[in-house]
């Protein structure tokens, strides 16, 4: 009687592989179809500059590439620059709007000329866009304690609230 009952048991093993095989094939069309349909910025920080205020804070420019790898528009409702300090604190500047970015590299040369534009809020990136931008912030921090820093990220909010954030990879 046992052996009746093992050998149905080997006899049901290749059906229940193929079976399994099957229900994962069949979940990784479904992760496969679904790949461009999450809202989500890829991208890196190609040059971080930096200006030290009397004030003894710290103007952050940043010039980074991005693409919208879904299948979708990525819309941008906020952009936050943030950075990690050498002692591992997470410190949010404040953010220059365009028409100030403009006006800081026309008083401040020694910043270098304004490459690209500032990413703003309802920028339209449509699917497989990629972009040159531009983000500036002020810290209250010493430039000094800014030059030894962990990294800087960027952080996009999306209109319907996806997040995506571009890190720096600093050696």
């Amino acid at each position: 009687m046992a052996a009746g009952r093992a050998e149905r048991i080997r006899a049901f093993l290749p059906f229940l592989g193929v079976g399994l095989g099957m229900v994962a094939l069949l979940a990784g069309a479904v992760f496969w179809m679904q790949r461009g349909a999450h809202p989500e910025l890829r991208g890196s920080i190609g040059k971080v500059r930096t200006l030290g205020l009397p004030d003894s804070s710290t103007i952050a420019v940043v010039d980074f590439r991005f693409a919208n790898r879904a299948d979708y528009p990525f819309v941008v409702r906020r952009v936050d620059l943030l950075v990690e300090t050498a002692e591992g604190r997470t410190v949010e500047g404040a953010a220059v709007s365009e028409p100030d970015a403009q006006r800081l590299f026309a008083y401040y040369p020694v910043l270098g000329p304004k490459y690209n534009q500032t990413l703003v809020a309802r920028t339209r990136v449509r699917p497989g866009e990629s972009m040159d931008r531009m983000v500036a912030a002020r810290f209250e921090m010493r430039e000094e304690e800014f030059g030894r820093r962990k990294g800087v990220r960027i952080r996009v909010e999306e209109v319907d609230g996806a997040v995506s954030e571009i890190r720096e990879e600093r050696r």
